[in-house]
């Protein structure tokens, strides 16, 4: 259907709705094939234009003819002339629909926690084992339980740090006694040149 035969004058387009959020005016994602000048090459151009749909007929997807008309609002200079197919989508939220009957999301792997080294430097004590099925293969998933509980001891702060004030006041007394005998060679040292 040109313009010429039906009467209407203006530019004619054809595209799909890509946007019907706002009330009577749709987005139409026209695209339009050229050839490049230079390069010779064709060239894929996509407009998205805003027209006028007073009915609200068309829907996202739908395929559409607009024509140009006068301008309506800053950027909305094209109207709706009819719709020329319809697209039903589902009308389901996309949280209900199951991804995993589908086949579209892989089944994640049990992530396994590492121990982590002691501060002390006592031996670390073993903790509960997962077994090699549960970690590998795709039965693997029923085989794990929903929540593992993992205890860790966790040594407290004052205990960390009265550790750390015993091993000082251990080195504090060998100090002063090997600095005390060090300045009382280094005075025969130093009057002479040589050791006597």
């Amino acid at each position: 259907m040109t313009a010429k035969r039906s009467g209407l004058r203006g530019k004619v387009r054809d595209g799909t709705v890509v946007s019907d959020k706002m009330q009577k005016t749709v987005v139409v994602a026209v695209e339009a094939n050229f050839r490049h000048r230079l390069y010779k090459k064709t060239v894929r151009r996509v407009r998205r234009l805003m027209a006028h749909d007073e009915r609200e007929e068309a829907a996202l997807g739908d395929r559409v003819r607009i024509i140009e008309a006068a301008p309506m609002s800053r950027r909305k200079r094209w109207r709706l002339l009819e719709v020329l197919t319809r697209v039903e989508l589902p009308e389901v939220a996309p949280e209900s629909i199951d991804l995993e009957l589908l086949g579209e999301v892989k089944p994640e792997a049990p992530e396994v926690e590492e121990a982590a080294a002691p501060v002390d430097g006592a031996k670390a004590q073993p903790e509960e084992a997962v077994p090699a099925e549960a970690v590998a293969g795709p039965e693997a998933e029923a085989a794990v339980p929903e929540e593992v509980e993992v205890v860790e001891e966790v040594p407290e702060i004052e205990a960390v740090e009265a550790e750390e004030r015993a091993a000082e006041e251990e080195e504090a007394p060998q100090q002063p006694a090997e600095s005390s005998e060090e300045p009382a060679e280094a005075p025969e040292e130093s009057e002479e040149g040589k050791p006597s």
